[in-house]
């Protein structure tokens, strides 16, 4: 990162947003006719690799106030799935399905079953797609990650076209492109890693961005490019959906100066004491029983902050991490002001959630390849340190907060992002809608749901029909259910099942019953949520029956929502 950089003032980014605007490859938008009731503007934020209890209203320490406005005068979940990871939860959100179901059973490489074609298969329709025959105008920004990777053979080639040094042309299939899949308009990036001061497969519509200004930041320029399509879809009579899929706090750890100097000091304070203060805030604030969600004993807890060598560094990473978080919060309060400023604000549903739970990754180990740079387009190194002699914060550096952080920014859960322990998969959501909640405000909703029930909560919002098929395919039932209820303040049961498979990691619920196994533990453990929501008592060994009865489900689940076959498996 340049030295004094500063963020895009709002006017030169309104230039660089009408520009696109103005470049938009221009589909028809659908007009509804003057006789159908007024339906709501959505709004969907979804951001990456977010701890269950990073913003100040799941607990967190980060100032979040514009999230938090949302909360206070919405309704928080407290049992609201992912399927924790980036391009699964996509794909499900997406298509309202199991991601497995929609293509997606493990990332974006084409592979040889029809459970992970590492794109959104043509069984589906999205979102967008259907919202769009309702009449709805449609647009993305942000994070797409759900279409086909073109990769060079060449790894010294991949890598000058990762520096911006050479150009390959499409990042992905264009016809898996969002303006291909429902969205009228779309900017951002489409692969999921990104430098976010020069961000790689950055596309507006269709075309490559070939440059970007001087003083871009990824996290601004996706929420001021959403703050241009409010105003400009605002002009029109019909609804409109968007989804704003941010790439923060995804690592590289990377924001701006003057946001990491908000929080330079507060992590010195080490992981006990930061988790210690989000458990009891979470307590104080409701989000959670003491009695049934104990605090999880800290992952790796052999080690004291005190003892830390690399104290310094950690506080730093985590103060990024935080700075990301408020970027972004602060880009989502420029939504709200557009919204308020264009009439649009009362009649907007807005819901707000994470991926997945927190990332454990060491990105540094990656090192440059495949999707992660090794060079500035102007020709800086990009550091992958691993002695954490390199402060993180800067476009030169590519780091992460890593597993102790990780475990901190899950508070209470155990684990993090990949597995399916609530620590993986299970994400704060906030839902927003003045005109169209009864339920009371800054409320909690315990009705299990999963991001799949988007899809089914549209529907229905919108007067829309899914599909049995669409251009010429057969259209796979959505497996998801209506969040309605919930905005109602009605007691919804939601999901009486649940299940999820990711590389290994999967679980089975069935009520409060979960049975869940790791990624390199095929080792079933079973947990009864009514009275240990953070996984810390097994009671395999106590109730085999159930056991029995939660495996013979997810097999079933899993043999019949294309986890299985496998790819390269002939045999489940």
């Amino acid at each position: 990162m340049k030295k004094g950089l500063l963020v895009l003032s709002i006017p030169l980014l309104a230039v660089f947003a009408i520009l696109f605007l103005g470049s938009f490859e221009k589909k028809p938008l659908v007009t509804p006719s003057s006789k159908a009731p007024a339906r709501p503007n959505i709004i969907v934020i979804m951001a990456d690799d977010l701890g269950f209890s990073d913003v100040g209203c799941y607990g967190g320490e980060i100032h979040t106030p514009n999230i938090d406005y949302l909360a206070k005068n919405g309704i928080r979940y407290t049992q609201f799935y992912n399927t924790s990871r980036c391009c699964p939860t996509r794909a499900s959100l997406l298509t309202g399905l199991y991601n497995q179901q929609a293509g997606i059973g493990k990332m974006t490489e084409a592979e040889d079953q029809p459970g992970y074609r590492g794109h959104l298969t043509d069984n589906t329709v999205t979102l967008a797609e259907v919202l769009k025959t309702a009449g709805y105008q449609t647009a993305m920004t942000g994070k797409w990650h759900v279409s086909n990777t073109t990769v060079q053979k060449d790894p010294k080639e991949q890598l000058a076209w990762l520096n911006h040094q050479k150009d390959y042309g499409d990042f992905a299939p264009i016809d898996q492109y969002p303006t291909n899949r429902g969205f009228d308009r779309y900017f951002g990036n489409i692969w999921g890693v990104v430098d976010f001061f020069d961000p790689f497969s950055l596309v507006n519509g269709t075309k490559p961005v070939k440059s970007v200004p001087k003083n871009y930041y990824h996290t601004d320029a996706i929420s001021d490019t959403t703050v241009a399509y409010i105003q400009s879809f605002a002009k029109g009579s019909a609804p409109f959906f968007l989804y704003v899929a941010h790439t923060a706090p995804h690592w590289p750890l990377m924001a701006l100066p003057e946001d990491i100097a908000k929080y330079k000091d507060t992590y010195k304070a080490g992981w006990d004491v930061i988790r210690k203060n989000r458990y009891e805030k979470m307590v104080k604030l409701g989000l959670i029983d003491p009695k049934k969600t104990k605090l999880s004993d800290r992952w790796q807890n052999d080690l004291s902050w005190e003892a830390n060598p690399d104290k310094e560094w950690d506080a730093r990473a985590m103060a990024v991490h935080a700075a990301m978080i408020d970027r972004m919060d602060q880009g989502i309060g420029r939504m709200l002001k557009a919204l308020r400023e264009t009439g649009q604000l009362d009649n907007t549903l807005i819901l707000f959630l994470s991926d997945n739970g927190a990332s454990p990754e060491n990105c540094a180990a990656y090192g440059p390849g495949f999707d992660r740079p090794n060079q500035t387009r102007d020709g800086r190194p990009i550091a992958y340190d691993l002695k954490k002699q390199i402060m993180p914060g800067a476009q030169t550096s590519y780091s992460s907060i890593g597993q102790r952080w990780a475990n901190v920014a899950n508070t209470p859960y155990q684990f993090w992002k990949a597995e399916s322990s609530e620590g993986g998969v299970h994400t704060p959501l906030v839902a927003f809608w003045p005109n169209g909640m009864t339920a009371k405000k800054g409320s909690f909703s315990a009705q299990t749901g999963h991001v799949m029930d988007f899809m089914s909560t549209f529907v229905e919002l919108a007067g829309a029909t899914y599909p049995k098929t669409h251009q010429g395919h057969a259209i796979t039932p959505t497996t998801g259910v209506s969040l309605v209820p919930s905005f109602q303040g009605k007691s919804a049961v939601g999901h009486s099942t649940l299940f999820n498979e990711h590389f290994g990691a999967r679980y089975a619920r069935s009520g409060n019953w979960k049975l869940v196994s790791a990624s390199r533990d095929t080792t079933w453990r079973l947990f009864d949520l009514a009275t240990d929501r953070t996984e810390m008592n097994d009671v395999a060994a106590r109730y085999p029956d159930k056991v029995r009865e939660l495996e013979g489900l997810w097999r079933q689940w899993a043999n019949t929502h294309q986890v299985f076959p496998k790819p390269g498996n002939k045999a489940n």
